[in-house]
């Protein structure tokens, strides 16, 4: 979002001391804000959260992982989908009611999805899950600059940092949980969200409506925009490198047990964080946007590539899994900035095309690349990663032209 990226590229420029200053007003937020802050958390800890058990998953219910994949893909499908009309839901039934739908739906579906006993249903609970995670996720930043204090930068912090700890614990999570049994993940996010649930009942007060409401197509018809269908396609090819990673990898850890999957993925989001907040503003300021979103593509495709030579050896998969994260984080920021910049429309619009693309173009990645390894071999899944992050980036700078005003 701009105003993620705007502010925190202001405070890197901030003195040290003035830095300490606005990080310390964080702890000065009302419980409203650390409500809904907290939800967040365990929102995004849902993404990775799988990525632990899913060789345990695909043991215990006789699944190939192509087949345990679809979690993944039935997840973003769904996601994506319910993205595009988000903003057409919470303008009429307002911010509070659109984030305990949510809430309330991804405790129903992750606890379905824990008394599974098919790979199929969970699958399909999954794609439940991903429409109680659309709706928080699309609402919950708006939420946060709406009961803050301080000043949009201090909710802009608030919520980078929820979601960059919720990459990162929710593997690590899933992790220590799957170690003791594959379902247990599911039941631990229901819990965690119930309290989650509570909080916000009881600490968020209503948030008025926006006076103007959401068109019901409006996000479909702001990919007339060519810059915003540009960001979108280069954003649906690196989703196949992303997902490939996140769904793919932890089967080729063969000699890893679920937790210390988890610990690989906590480094992975741990790096994921820190370039998403530190490192991207730094390198944007200094290289440019469209250079730094070319650097960063290219390289996650090279790292991609390596894991494909070392596609049997858990040690560089683990290694290449990790540093990705660096390459990832940067370029997450840079493309959202990108969308937010290039498209004459409000920026929830922007955002939702944007993720409507992005998400339901790379729900196919996860599934493809588990067949790939089954038609092919594991090297081909992650050099057909590498390949769509590349084209990615040629489609990027193909559509250059149209970017001209995110510098």
């Amino acid at each position: 979002m701009k105003e993620n990226q705007d502010y925190l590229n202001e405070l890197n420029e901030l003195p040290v001391e003035k830095q300490e200053s606005v990080l310390k007003g964080l702890l000065k937020q009302p419980k409203p804000a650390w409500a809904v802050a907290f939800a967040c958390v365990i929102a995004f800890m849902g993404i990775g959260l799988v990525d632990p058990i899913l060789k345990s998953i695909s043991e215990q219910l006789h699944a190939t992982p192509a087949q345990t994949s679809l979690l993944f893909t039935s997840y973003m499908l769904v996601t994506g989908i319910v993205m595009l009309f988000s903003g057409f839901i919470s303008s009429r039934i307002g911010a509070k009611r659109t984030l305990l739908y949510g809430l309330v739906i991804i405790i129903i579906f992750a606890i379905l999805g824990g008394l599974s006993n098919s790979v199929g249903q969970l699958v399909g609970f999954r794609a439940g899950w991903g429409l109680g995670n659309a709706l928080f996720i699309s609402t919950a930043l708006s939420a946060i600059v709406g009961v803050s204090v301080g000043g949009t930068e201090q909710s802009i912090i608030m919520y980078e940092a929820a979601m960059g700890l919720g990459m990162s614990v929710g593997p690590l999570l899933g992790g220590i949980l799957g170690s003791f049994s594959w379902r247990a993940p599911f039941f631990g996010v229901a819990t965690l969200m119930a309290v989650a649930f509570i909080s916000v009942t009881i600490l968020l007060e209503k948030i008025p409506k926006p006076e103007k409401k959401v068109g019901f197509w409006d996000a479909l018809r702001a990919l007339k925009h060519k810059g915003l269908l540009i960001t979108g396609i280069t954003a649906l090819f690196y989703n196949f490198g992303f997902f490939t990673l996140l769904a793919y990898s932890p089967f080729r850890m063969e000699s890893y047990s679920a937790m210390q999957v988890g610990f690989v993925f906590f480094g992975w989001g741990l790096c994921l964080a820190i370039s998403s907040v530190f490192l991207a503003p730094k390198l944007q300021e200094k290289f440019g946007t469209k250079n730094m979103m070319y650097t960063a593509l290219l390289l996650f495709a090279f790292d991609l590539m390596i894991m494909g030579f070392g596609a049997h050896n858990s040690t560089v998969i683990s290694v290449c899994i990790i540093i990705a994260g660096l390459f990832q984080g940067i370029n997450n920021t840079l493309i959202t900035t990108a969308v937010m910049e290039v498209a004459p429309v409000e920026r929830s619009i922007a955002s939702s095309a944007y993720s409507f693309i992005r998400f339901t173009g790379g729900a196919l990645a996860p599934w493809l690349a588990g067949k790939l390894a089954d038609w092919y071999n594991p090297h081909v899944t992650f050099w057909f990663a590498a390949a769509a992050v590349a084209v990615g980036a040629l489609v990027l700078f193909a559509g250059r032209h149209y970017l001209d005003n995110i510098e």
